[in-house]
Order: C-alpha cells, then sequence, then structure tokens
C-alpha cells in the first residue's frame, strides 16, 4: 500500500497512469495536422516515442494498416497501450517497449517516421531526446514533436507550480525553433498555435474516446473521494494558478525531414 507521503508526491504524469489517461495540446485535430505534415500514407512503419495509453499507436495502425512501434517510460502506460491495442482489434500491427527517448532501443535508420506528442516538454535534456529521435529515423523519413511552449513570460510562482508538476521547465517559443534548427533535419516546418482553454477538455475526449474517458473519470472520481493525500494533489494540480498557467501556453509542430 502506498504511504501517505508518496501519495502527496504524485505528480501530474503519476496520476495520467494512474487513472489511464493521456493528453497533448491541440487533440486530434492537432495529430492530424501532425501526420499529414509527416506524410504519414506513406509509411511502412512508424514509432510514437511516449505512447501513453497508446491512442496514437492505435489510431495510426488502424487508419493507415502500418507497422507502428510505442515506446513509454512507465511500464503502466505500456499495459494501458495493450489494452487499447487489444480494444481496437490492432494487435497483430503494433508493438509496445518499456524505453526512455534518451536511448531508443532500436537501431539507427530504422522508422519512416518518429513522432512525439507532449513528451519533450517533460525531458530536461531535450537536445539529446531529438538526436535520437533523428537517429532512428530513415534517411528520407520524418520526425514530428507537438510540443508546449510559454506565450509570454509567466510568473515565478507559476514557474515554481509547473515545474513541481512536471518535473522540468516549458521552452519559449523561440527555444523550441532554437533547438529545431539544430536538429540537422531538412524540410523543417513549425506551425505555432495558441491554446484554447474552452476546447481542450472536449478535444482531449474527442482524441481517447468518451468510452475510454468515461472509465478514466471514473478512476479520477474513486481516487479523489477515497485519497485525501491524493484529493489534496488533485486540487493543487487544477486549482487557480493551473488554471492561469494554462492560459500563457500554446502549442508547436515541429516536423522535419532527415
Amino acid at each position: 500500500m502506498a504511504t501517505k507521503k508518496a501519495q502527496l508526491d504524485m505528480n501530474y504524469l503519476d496520476m495520467q497512469t494512474y487513472v489511464g489517461i493521456t493528453k497533448h495540446n491541440g487533440g486530434f485535430e492537432a495529430t492530424q495536422e501532425l501526420l499529414s505534415l509527416c506524410h504519414i500514407e506513406d509509411a511502412q512503419e512508424v514509432l510514437e516515442v511516449g505512447c501513453g495509453i497508446g491512442v496514437g499507436v492505435a489510431y495510426i495502425a488502424k487508419k493507415y494498416s502500418c507497422r507502428v512501434v510505442g515506446v513509454d517510460i512507465l511500464e503502466k502506460m505500456i499495459e494501458w497501450s495493450r489494452r487499447r491495442a487489444r480494444e481496437e482489434r490492432v494487435e497483430d500491427k503494433v508493438e509496445f517497449r518499456v524505453a526512455n527517448v534518451l536511448e531508443l532501443p532500436f537501431e539507427a535508420d530504422r522508422f519512416d517516421v518518429v513522432l512525439c506528442e507532449s513528451v519533450l516538454g517533460f525531458v530536461e535534456d531535450k537536445p539529446r531526446a531529438i538526436r535520437e529521435c533523428v537517429r532512428v529515423a530513415k534517411p528520407g523519413g520524418y520526425v514530428g514533436l507537438n510540443e508546449t511552449f510559454w506565450t509570454k513570460e509567466p510568473s515565478p510562482e507559476i514557474v515554481t507550480r509547473v515545474h513541481a508538476l512536471i518535473g522540468t521547465d516549458i521552452p519559449t517559443a523561440a527555444t523550441w525553433q532554437a533547438l529545431w534548427e539544430e536538429s540537422g533535419l531538412r524540410d523543417r516546418v513549425v506551425r505555432l498555435r495558441q491554446i484554447d482553454p474552452r476546447t481542450e477538455v472536449k478535444d482531449r475526449i474527442q482524441w481517447v474516446g468518451w468510452r475510454w474517458a468515461v472509465r478514466a473519470l471514473g478512476r479520477l472520481l474513486r481516487l479523489y473521494v477515497t485519497n485525501p493525500a491524493a484529493r489534496q494533489s488533485l486540487k493543487e494540480q487544477f486549482g487557480a494558478p493551473a488554471g492561469a498557467s494554462f492560459k500563457q501556453m500554446g502549442y508547436g509542430l515541429f516536423v522535419g525531414r532527415k
């Protein structure tokens, strides 16, 4: 049984892992745009780094009939992903592994497309993570990111709160663009978007699906009702300061060809 201290230390990713939910800004629409920019229709093998509960992996395998490999640093997320693949009946087209983006367990020049959505924002060494994604992409293949940035300089209080939630700092759009210019990729595309708080919940539900979202909400409510420590953690994560920080964020689609 988890100790009270461990429960209090439950951060943003811990909470998502427990309830079986993941998100990225822009939802389904952003993913579709990213896949289009990466010419997913021509891919035979795709890698999704930070696959979470496996929504993207299952969607790509089902819609484009290509082989998809999903990796995540958390074993529980891989368990959710396998469950998703079974529900979507694409087990024969997908593979899942526990892996770290800083040291991907694949040979160089393997994948036609490498995708990361709301992953590198949680990684301290972003240049190394990008290099790994580029390394495992085929020559002529695509690397595509969807990552969060600050649209304006946040207050010190918000910076501290966000760092406590995700374990690192959110870059500015200029920082992401500089990292992308240093990636060595060609035909680079950068599209910056403002987050619309009014549509983010709807977009997230559309992405994961209503049935899955309802089950995850049920697990979250049980946690909230039965666990006072987790309840306090949820209030800290999604209270007023968190809402204020959300309004100062945007997301960018970064695509390049190796």
